[in-house]
């Protein structure tokens, strides 16, 4: 397997990851009771979207050097 085809299976890896991680939305219905978990489900979803941009960063990279 190349590089480039490993890059697309790890962004939709991610992808599914961050599908997941959209639980802000769960979280905002239980509010105001589940207000002390807004920081630690923030912090879960911003990191999941921070390595999904990255990943689709360095993929974009690589289709253009291919």
């Amino acid at each position: 397997m190349s590089n480039l085809d490993e890059m697309v299976k790890k962004v939709r890896k991610l992808q599914l990851r961050a599908a997941i991680a959209k639980n802000l939305r769960d979280l905002a219905e239980g509010l105001p009771v589940k207000w002390t978990e807004i920081e630690e489900v923030a912090e879960k979803a911003h990191a999941v979207y921070a390595e999904l941009h990255g990943a689709r960063r360095e993929l974009a990279k690589m289709k253009i050097l291919r």
